[in-house]
C-alpha cells in the first residue's frame, strides 16, 4: 500500500477511499498478525476445542499470568489474538454482554447470539470516530443443547460466521507448524457434550496429547 494511495483516507475511521477501502480497519487486521501468535479451533460431533500459542516475552514474567484463552461464561470460552490491551478490553465487554443477557432473560446466552453481539459492536467501532477498531480477533466456542458444539469467529470489521474449523493469523500458523510444539508454549480449552463447561487442559495433559501424536507419526 503506497502512502500516496492512502493519504488522507487513513486518518479517519469512517471515510472510504476511492477504492472502497477502510484503511483503519485494514490496519487493525495487520495489528493482529503483528503479534506473531496463532489460534486454531476445530469441532467434531460432540466436542469443540481451541488450541493457541503461548509466548512469554520476558523470563521475569510469571507465565501463569500470560494467556490468550478466557472463560466468558461457564459454558462458553474464547481465544483472542491481537494487541493484548485490546484483547482484554474485548473480553471484558463480551463478559458484560453475556451477563446482561442472563440478567435480562434469565438464561445463558447462546454462542451464536454472543458472537453476533460482539460483531455488532465491532462494526459500530468502524462508524464512530470516538472509538477506533480493536486490533484483535476472537474465536468463541461453546456447546449448544440443540445444535451441539459451536465455533464462531469475530474480527475488527464486524463480520462473524459459524465454522467447523478456523484459525487466526494463518501465516503465523504455517511458521509454527515447522517448529516443535511444547506444552509450555501452547494452551487448549475444550467443551464437550459430556462436559459442557469450559475446561482448560493442564500442561501435563497437553504434554500427554503431544506425546501421543508424536508416537503416531
Amino acid at each position: 500500500m503506497s502512502r500516496g494511495a492512502s493519504a488522507g483516507f487513513d486518518r479517519h475511521i469512517t471515510i472510504f477511499s476511492p477504492e472502497g477501502r477502510l484503511y483503519q480497519v485494514e490496519y487493525a487486521f495487520k495489528a493482529i498478525n503483528s503479534v506473531n501468535l496463532t489460534a486454531v479451533a476445530l469441532k467434531g460431533k460432540d466436542i469443540a476445542c481451541i488450541a493457541c500459542q503461548k509466548k512469554v516475552p520476558d523470563k521475569l514474567i510469571d507465565a501463569s499470568t500470560v494467556t490468550s484463552l478466557y472463560k466468558l461464561t461457564d459454558t462458553i470460552g474464547c481465544a483472542v489474538i491481537g494487541k493484548l490491551p485490546d484483547s482484554r478490553m474485548q473480553v471484558h465487554r463480551t463478559r458484560y454482554e453475556a451477563g446482561k443477557w442472563k440478567y435480562r432473560y434469565g438464561y445463558d446466552i447462546t454462542v451464536d447470539m454472543l458472537a453476533k453481539r460482539v460483531s455488532d459492536l465491532n462494526q459500530l467501532y468502524t462508524q464512530n470516530a470516538e472509538m477506533r477498531p480493536l486490533g484483535c480477533s476472537m474465536i468463541i466456542v461453546g456447546y449448544d443443547d440443540e445444535f451441539g458444539p459451536q465455533i464462531y469467529r469475530t474480527d475488527p470489521a464486524g463480520y462473524t460466521c459459524g465454522f467447523r474449523g478456523i484459525s487466526i493469523a494463518l501465516e503465523c500458523l504455517q511458521t509454527s507448524l515447522a517448529a516443535e510444539l511444547r506444552s509450555g508454549e501452547s494452551e487448549v480449552c475444550v467443551v464437550a457434550q459430556e462436559h459442557p463447561r469450559v475446561r482448560f487442559l493442564t500442561n501435563q495433559e497437553i504434554e500427554d496429547h503431544l506425546n501421543a501424536i508424536a508416537e503416531k507419526d
